[in-house]
């Protein structure tokens, strides 16, 4: 469960980020369709959450739980500091934080299976 979930977490975040990249570079402001999109990478992020941290407690395997557990609180809280930053800058930067952030999701993501699999 949590190799589908954190793989569809990664390539939701990385379609969120290449859309951003794309407003940062036609210089417009965050949108309710990205406000949305967002959200929807923070709902997956928690699911990732509950997955791992359920699927720690329940294996055998030796797996760095403390090191797991730290990348998966860190997913959740991302995608909300990165849209309150956005919307906080009023410049066509804020779409470049939620790039930043949104890549650092994806990256995080198959990071968290790195580990989940280590």
């Amino acid at each position: 469960m949590i190799d589908a979930v954190a793989y569809s977490v990664g390539w939701l975040s990385l379609v969120v980020a290449l859309w951003a990249a794309w407003k940062t570079i036609r210089h417009t402001r965050i949108s309710d369709a990205m406000f949305y999109a967002i959200a929807a990478v923070e709902v997956g992020t928690i699911i990732l959450l509950v997955a791992g941290v359920s699927a720690l407690m329940s294996t055998g395997r030796d797996v760095e739980g403390t090191l797991l557990v730290s990348y998966l609180v860190t997913l959740v809280l991302i995608p909300p500091v990165a849209l309150i930053w956005a919307v906080a800058e009023k410049s066509r930067w804020g779409t470049g934080v939620i790039l930043i952030g949104m890549w650092t999701v994806w990256i995080m993501s198959f990071r968290v299976l790195q580990v989940w699999h280590a």
